[in-house]
């Protein structure tokens, strides 16, 4: 039983070995300072060194965990740790020998620099030594041919995480156009261009995610490789593989992104967020909880996405508020109650269809909820207030749009109160509640041909994290009456971005079928409105020409919207761009 593998049989074991390491690098390093010829005066300091060295050296890795460390992922950070715990060693050492410089037990002083480094070289010797052989031994070359694509510390990361029987990867080559005609871990590295004419078959490719993945996955599959991994979440122990995903291949990493200015506006602030429970809400409670803030107040009117995020944000102080955003007294005894500083406005209803379907239920919820929690910010003096908008603001032509119009239009007008108030305004984003994504995977994993409204259809797309943190930082540096547009990159042809999730589920006999566009819905969206909009001091960040309406004639519109026989009418009257496309 002793023999069989385990935590203390691998103690034992390296346990053993440094002090067989520490015998005989002392008994070298006195032969060494003695020409091999020891004077019988200093044998027995051979044994006291010896002593000395087992008790503080084994007692000082023990404590310091060094057996604790799984061998098989030894690393940089490992042999810094055993480097500088064995110098503290030496350092006792040396201690020890100055305090018996006096007794009969002579330790000369050139002893212990010789045995430092005997040992050090012995001890890390070993530990490597076991490292290569359980590589050696567990390198699956009857796993799939694996290429890697990643700056060359990555993908010694990823060869560190794919080194294992059970891991079914055998690595054949790195991808790297800055580096190559190297060997990185015993494997060579290569530019696209030389490995695409060495005519070798490979099976699995795995990407760094930092890499642009569009255009590597079109490359990828003229080679014919269609499974696909992307590599994330490096440690010193490896690097976390999974397959890659439409949201990888849509991701688009703002390259502006300024996290400590984020920071400055969130840390230590109570924050309310309306909507708490949706996509775009839930998001930005866990930024926020990311970014320090003192408290969030989460208000959503579903009880289980409510519930959902405050199950998860577990490191600051939470107030689950069970509310709609269109019962006003409740609105103004929670802003009594917890006093916000921040409040971040999410709640809309957004399902375009939807919507369209359900007219006046949207524009209370929609432009009286925005109303009133505007309104109710301003009177309990809200530091900042930002509403998250929508591309189908501009030139509406469904009735989604021409509220969240309506709603910035009231943000914009009712700025210099006391309480700055910005609106940003951005497109689809990646794996929303409602959005394309889930729908087609969805069809895909039951087998279903997907289902797509026009064949020219496009829109603009963007990661949650990545939106909701840009969102921040337009929070950050509006000084109150803008409208911030995020840059949302080009649009994407949903037909392509159907096929590409086809082929990324290796799924046989898949089709696309169009079924016409719906109530409400344009071939294209359009984040501007015209060509006067103006850049701020971030690329990813644009702020809209301002719109004029008088805020007292806009109160009196949206009154009147809320009675009204002729509802479309009312919405082109307050938004005359508005054209409802109801039947295409």
């Amino acid at each position: 039983m002793i023999l069989k593998a385990s935590e203390l049989t691998r103690k034992i074991f390296f346990i053993f070995f440094d002090m067989l390491i520490i015998f005989i690098s002392v008994y070298i390093a006195f032969e060494l300072r003695f020409d091999f010829d020891i004077p019988a005066l200093h044998k027995d300091s051979i044994f006291i060194t010896i002593g000395i060295l087992i008790v503080t050296r084994i007692s000082l890795f023990y404590y310091f965990r060094i057996y604790n460390i799984s061998w098989r992922h030894f690393g940089f950070h490992d042999t810094t740790g055993l480097i500088s715990i064995t110098a503290f060693s030496t350092i006792v050492l040396l201690a020890i020998s100055y305090l018996l410089r006096s007794s009969e037990y002579i330790i000369p002083r050139s002893i212990i620099p010789i045995e430092f480094f005997i040992s050090l070289f012995l001890v890390l010797a070993l530990r490597i030594s076991k490292r290569l052989y359980l590589e050696r031994r567990s390198v699956n070359v009857d796993g799939k041919s694996t290429l890697i694509i990643a700056n060359l510390d990555k993908a010694n990361t990823i060869l560190r995480t794919i080194n294992q029987k059970e891991s079914g990867y055998y690595p054949i080559g790195i991808i790297n156009d800055s580096n190559h005609n190297i060997k990185v871990n015993g494997i060579e590295v290569y530019d696209f261009e030389s490995f695409r004419f060495l005519d070798r078959e490979c099976e699995v490719a795995i990407i760094d995610e930092s890499v642009k993945l569009a255009g590597i996955y079109d490359k990828l599959k003229s080679l014919g490789i269609k499974n696909i991994k992307v590599a994330s979440e490096y440690g010193d122990y490896g690097a976390d593989i999974k397959n890659i995903s439409v949201e990888d291949l849509l991701a688009r990493h703002p390259q502006d992104l300024d996290k400590k200015k984020i920071e400055s506006f969130i840390k230590d602030k109570s924050i309310l967020i309306t909507g708490a429970g949706g996509s775009i809400g839930s998001e930005i409670a866990r930024q926020c909880e990311r970014f320090g803030a003192k408290k969030l107040i989460l208000l959503d009117n579903s009880e289980f996405n409510l519930y959902s995020i405050t199950e998860e944000i577990q490191d600051i102080e939470v107030v689950s508020v069970m509310q709609s955003v269109v019962n006003k007294e409740f609105l103004e005894e929670t802003f009594q109650s917890y006093k916000p500083e921040i409040v971040i406005h999410a709640a809309a209803y957004k399902h375009v269809p939807l919507v369209e379907l359900n007219v006046k239920e949207a524009i209370i919820n929609n432009v009286l909820g925005t109303q009133n929690i505007i309104d109710t910010s301003i009177k309990y003096g809200v530091e900042k207030f930002v509403m998250i908008s929508t591309d189908k603001a501009v030139r509406p032509t469904n009735v989604m749009g021409t509220t969240k119009r309506i709603c910035e239009l009231y943000a914009q007008n009712s700025n210099g109160q006391g309480t700055d108030i910005v609106a940003v305004r951005f497109g689809n984003v990646l794996g929303s509640s409602g959005s394309v994504i889930p729908k087609f995977k969805a069809q895909i994993q039951a087998g279903k041909n997907i289902t797509v409204t026009h064949p020219e259809i496009t829109r603009y797309f963007m990661l949650i994290p990545e939106a909701c943190e840009l969102v921040l930082q337009a929070g950050a540096i509006g000084s109150g009456g803008e409208i911030f547009i995020l840059d949302m990159g080009e649009p994407i042809k949903i037909v392509d971005l159907a096929q590409k999730m086809i082929d990324l589920s290796t799924k046989q006999n898949i089709k696309i079928e169009f079924t016409g566009l719906r109530p409400g819905e344009k071939l294209y969206e359009e984040l501007l409105i015209d060509s006067s909009d103006a850049k701020t001091e971030y690329d990813s960040i644009t702020v809209a020409s301002p719109t004029l309406y008088d805020i007292k004639k806009l109160r009196e519109d949206i009154r009147d919207l809320l009675k009204s026989e002729d509802t479309l009418g009312k919405l082109k009257e307050i938004v005359p761009e508005f054209s409802h496309q109801k039947n295409l």
